[in-house]
């Protein structure tokens, strides 16, 4: 608030002792703040100089654009989300301002957020990051990310919402909505086609426009068209040839022109390529370039970025007009009066009682219990001697795994969140059992643990073995972390395998125990060749400052877990369609889709692959029957719609959630359809022996398909499944009806 009332301030009096003799006599100096966004736009830049409008659609540091000081204009601030607030760095570097007040809370990682399935969650999460993102003053958040999980080896896959369009699409728009009542826009990314890190800069992704529109655009869609969202971040990749953050197909054609995106396009930091693409394709403003030769990202001559001089020389040579300068100018201006000069946007708060309330929320929706054999979990009260094993018991995971990096206030460590559980009730011991990444640093945020442990490998786990053959319950928390290629920025997984030896920790765990617990702390799937041996896996995602106490409360069933996984956990690397057939990964320069539209859950039907743990599996402490399905028309026109009803009851002996699911076959397509696709879904609260009815609306959007060839969406006249179920594996009702 104060930065808009100094910038307010400067305004009238700039204007008044600078502008006014070349003002029109009847013009108002100064338009009020009160008016419409776009007279402010437009005043704004009609009285901007050609200097002062290409200086606003580029950087003057890491993370902020300068506005127009002369005219009051404020600066743009940006932060790194998308689950929590990045620490300042220094203005011309990614190396720590040291500042002391800049810690934050940490949000469980977007794929528990989607492990939801809670539209409510995803509101509150967006309302709660958007309230620390104002309360440190930044204007946009860098975040939410939509890419779709089309391989388990993708570095960044924890930072998305999994492999489905529509779960996805329907996260992602109260994310949106929460961030930007706050007067912070959210900057959904990275647009589009970012499915793998390793060689980002390179990659030149092609694929067929059906699955472009099917699969990998409809959650930036809704971004646009339902969620309003005031920017969108380009990606770092090629599509067809051109890099995403200038790519006249994807701005202009798609976001631009067809959703009617009024926002600001963003490139990713180093995102940019080319002055001429960059002016005629769409990008509005230019972050994080590396010109003049400079070493990458350590520091920038702002003035020489590719939207900065070399644009302004053009124009001035004649060699180019403004109207695309003035487009840019419009969105960028658009942004900064929802933002920064938005003077009812509220105060935010940081790190408070509240946020740590909704992050634990978030992460005790979000957690996935996988399996649970002979009732092994709950853990039983009358557990006198409970064993934790593994690193990633005790590791901090807020820091490393690239931008989303944080500092946080506090991290609740899973051992520690246990041990609390339990205090005066059982006794908590540890083991480490393996030795994995004992670093923790990123871009100078230090955890200040010192995870070194010399022993081998075999005297850790001799450790474990001994301990656990003296408790009455054993936990193994381990998984993958936030190192390079693990899940983290600019690098891939090399393998879908657990790594640091944790399988042969695991087995020889299942050896000494009855009661053996897996917890994966993970952002994308693993094998597990030791299933049949364990009688728990629980998968526990990144689960931010209260991680410990989550874990906690879901083992000990204080919580009953309700989450479902927004992914497909495969037996091998090739079950994926993204490397079967000899498909290459990483890829340094083409590369083209051949799995289609036949992605996650899709691709396995198709092939007939029975997955490890399907596409929206959960369990639950309880048991849920469903019937009475009912169809409000069998017959229906195309733009009829009909109303789905059925009854869910919980069966089981304690009140639960649980994520009903609903899927559409299309039985008579002239082109491949997937066996079946997710079109709607509810999460429904029942106390043991409570019912409910849940209701769902089938329209045209949830019949229609791509036709690359005509150019549209097209909803065939035919027979139509209507599927409902627990999971894509767990279908419990289905009826029939036709359109005609």
């Amino acid at each position: 608030m104060k930065r808009v009332l100094l910038s307010l301030a400067a305004l009238m009096l700039l204007t008044a002792t600078v502008g006014r003799a070349s003002e029109p006599e009847n013009r108002p100096l100064y338009l009020n703040p009160d008016a419409p966004i776009e007279e402010r736009v437009e005043d704004a830049l009609s009285r901007m100089t050609l200097r002062e409008k290409i200086a606003i659609i580029h950087a003057q540091s890491k993370f902020s654009a300068p506005g127009a000081p002369r005219l009051g204009i404020a600066e743009l601030w940006c932060t790194d989300g998308p689950h929590g607030i990045r620490p300042e760095v220094l203005w011309d570097e990614w190396d720590q301002a040291r500042w002391t007040n800049d810690s934050c809370t940490a949000y469980p990682a977007l794929t528990c957020l989607a492990a939801t399935w809670n539209r409510d969650a995803a509101k509150l999460y967006g309302v709660s990051i958007g309230e620390e993102a104002r309360y440190r003053e930044k204007d946009v958040l860098l975040g939410p990310g939509v890419n779709i999980y089309r391989t388990p080896l993708c570095g960044r896959n924890f930072e998305y919402m999994g492999e489905d369009p529509f779960l996805a699409a329907e996260m992602v728009v109260p994310y949106i909505q929460g961030v930007q009542e706050q007067g912070v826009a959210a900057c959904v990314k990275h647009y589009a086609l970012n499915n793998e890190e390793q060689h980002r800069h390179t990659t030149d992704v092609d694929l067929s426009d059906r699955a472009l529109f099917e699969i990998y655009l409809p959650a930036f869609k809704a971004a646009v068209t339902e969620g309003k969202v005031w920017s969108i971040m380009g990606s770092f990749n090629k599509y067809r040839g051109t890099h995403a953050c200038h790519n006249h197909r994807l701005l202009n054609e798609i976001l631009k022109d067809n959703w009617g995106f009024d926002g600001a396009v963003i490139s990713d930091w180093g995102g940019t390529h080319s002055t001429d693409e960059a002016i005629r394709n769409g990008l509005d403003l230019e972050f994080g370039s590396w010109t003049d030769g400079l070493r990458e990202g350590a520091s920038n001559a702002y003035d020489m970025y590719y939207m900065a001089q070399p644009y302004l020389e053009r124009i001035e040579r004649g060699e180019i007009g403004t109207e695309e300068l003035d487009d840019k100018v419009r969105r960028v201006l658009r942004l900064t009066f929802r933002t920064a000069m938005n003077n009812d946007k509220p105060y935010g708060s940081m790190c408070n009682e509240a946020h740590t309330e909704a992050a634990r929320h978030i992460g005790e929706e979000g957690v996935v219990l996988l399996k649970n054999a002979n009732h092994n979990l709950p853990i039983c009260p009358d557990a006198k001697r409970i064993l934790v094993v593994g690193e990633n018991a005790i590791k901090m995971m807020t820091v490393g795994g690239g931008s989303s990096s944080l500092k946080v206030k506090q991290e609740v460590s899973p051992l520690d969140g246990i041990k609390s559980y339990y205090a005066g009730r059982a006794e908590v011991i540890y083991a480490r059992g393996y030795v994995g990444d004992v670093t923790g640093s990123y871009n100078g945020v230090v955890t200040g643990q010192d995870l070194r442990d010399k022993r081998s490998p075999k005297r850790l786990i001799e450790e474990a073995v001994e301990l656990a053959g003296t408790a009455d319950h054993v936990i193994f928390i381990g998984g993958l972390n936030k190192s390079e290629h693990q899940d983290c920025e600019g690098a891939d997984r090399k393998g879908l395998e657990l790594p640091y030896n944790q399988d042969d920790v695991i087995e020889a765990l299942a050896d000494a125990s009855d009661h053996l617990t897996v917890v994966l702390i993970t952002g994308n799937a693993v094998t597990m060749p030791w299933l049949e041996r364990v009688e728990s896996v629980v998968q526990g995602w990144y689960l931010g400052s209260e991680s410990g106490n989550i874990l906690a409360s879901v083992l000990s069933g204080e919580v009953n877990p309700s989450g479902k996984l927004p992914f497909t956990f495969g037996h091998r690397l090739e079950d994926y369609g993204a490397h079967s057939d000899g498909a290459h990964f990483p890829n340094h320069d083409k590369v083209f889709y051949h799995d289609g539209i036949f992605v996650g859950y899709r691709g396995f039907e198709k092939r007939n692959i029975e997955p490890l743990f399907s596409f929206g599996h959960g369990l639950s402490y309880t048991s849920f029957d469903y019937s009475n399905l009912q169809l409000s028309k069998r017959e229906i026109c195309d733009g009829e719609s009909i109303e789905v009803r059925l009854t869910v009851r919980n069966s089981g002996g304690c009140r639960g959630k649980e994520v009903v699911q609903l899927y559409v076959a299309d039985c008579e397509a002239s082109l491949p359809r997937p066996v079946k696709e997710l079109k709607g879904f509810t999460k429904v609260d029942l106390e043991a022996g409570e019912s409910t009815e849940v209701c769902f609306t089938i329209g045209r959007d949830a019949l229609c398909y791509y036709d690359d060839i005509r150019g549209e969406w097209i909803a065939e006249a035919g027979e139509f499944k209507v599927m409902v179920g627990a999971s894509s594996a767990d279908i419990r009702l289905v009826e029939s009806f036709m359109l005609r």
